[in-house]
């Protein structure tokens, strides 16, 4: 049986008690649909021992090689990772692109009775219906910006509006990146892939007749890129727009970024990719502030000289105005200030 998928978020797939990727480690780990399990029917180094046989010696050597390694590694997983399920279990496999390696564990699983299924065009077909979506959208939902210059807690206040119930997606959190040059986690980034799989995933729950709201971000988010359907949504929304005394944001992120504090030899490495565009003797008072530990006067000064500029650069271009403005002198109750964006959205709304 093969499973045609219509959409990212397929309702076929609750059909299946387990979907497996049988895709090599690092293919799964790049991305993988969601909820799937990894039992590679070839790791990464036999995958490439495979091919090497392949290109060089010949197709049907490389067959014989794979078919042994194949039913290897599918013994190990039914002795191991499959042996508790019991003959109801209905399996859902899929690769690259539903050929050799999804067949084979297909038909293995199929001789002992259970009920597999295979994803036609394997991973390769989902991935398709995720470019679709993002790429082309269109977003189902009327978009709104909640914009501010850094430090105007944009994030916190939008993850206590989606507690209260409005829809949200957050692109830093799906990006796993605070946005900024200083927004590095430690965990990394997920891949390219993986970002727009979740945000197609994200974009496929929304309901079409409530508003959605997205964080001011710019084209990337770290070193992932925004996809061209999400980028126009946002260039072409509405955008409510805090704002908040520059003291009060530098106080706001000298708390917020206290994992970066932590590491005075980090910021000042960070703060030497900036002299492309900032004077060594800023640079340098800068790295002065961070070694001093003058956390809240360093925030000041990179609002003041590097990142309000070049929000207000970007603001010029795409803000027409629409969505207003909130004023928060203080950062420090925001349930609070996200009451007063609730006022101000039930106004656009």
């Amino acid at each position: 049986m093969t499973l045609k998928l219509q959409q990212v978020l397929d309702p076929a797939l609750a059909g299946f008690d387990t979907i497996i990727d049988v895709r090599a480690p690092s293919e799964y780990a790049e991305d993988h649909l969601p909820g799937a399990i990894n039992l590679p029917v070839l790791n990464d180094q036999e995958r490439a021992q495979v091919g090497t046989i392949y290109k060089q010696i010949s197709p049907f050597d490389a067959r014989k090689l794979g078919g042994a390694l194949v039913a290897a590694n599918a013994a190990r997983h039914i002795t191991e990772s499959l042996a508790d399920k019991p003959g109801s279990w209905r399996p859902l496999v899929y690769c690259w692109r539903g050929g050799q390696r999804s067949g084979s564990f297909a038909t293995i699983l199929s001789q002992i009775g259970w009920r597999v299924a295979k994803i036609e065009g394997g991973y390769k077909s989902w991935r398709g219906l995720v470019v679709d979506r993002v790429q082309n959208g269109p977003l189902p939902s009327p978009v709104i910006v909640l914009d501010g210059n850094t430090g105007s807690a944009k994030t916190e206040i939008l993850h206590i509006l989606a507690a209260r119930g409005h829809q949200v997606i957050d692109l830093e959190g799906l990006a796993h990146h605070r946005g900024s040059l200083f927004g590095g986690r430690a965990e990394g980034q997920p891949s390219q892939k993986m970002f727009e799989g979740r945000l197609a995933l994200a974009m496929e729950a929304l309901d079409p007749t409530r508003p959605v709201l997205f964080e001011a971000e710019s084209s990337k988010v770290g070193d992932l890129t925004v996809p061209r359907a999400i980028w126009k949504a946002l260039i072409a929304a509405p955008r409510l727009r805090l704002v908040v005394p520059v003291a009060e944001r530098a106080r706001y992120t000298a708390r917020a970024y206290a994992d970066m504090t932590a590491d005075p030899q980090q910021i000042a490495a960070i703060l030497e990719r900036l002299r492309a565009v900032q004077s060594g003797e800023r640079i340098a008072a800068w790295q002065a502030l961070a070694l001093a530990g003058e956390w809240q006067k360093l925030s000041e000064g990179l609002m003041r000289d590097h990142y309000d500029p070049r929000y207000d650069s970007h603001r010029a271009r795409h803000d027409d105005g629409r969505g207003g403005q909130v004023m928060l002198d203080d950062l420090r109750d925001l349930d609070a200030a996200a009451s007063r964006v609730e006022a101000a959205l039930a106004r656009l709304a």
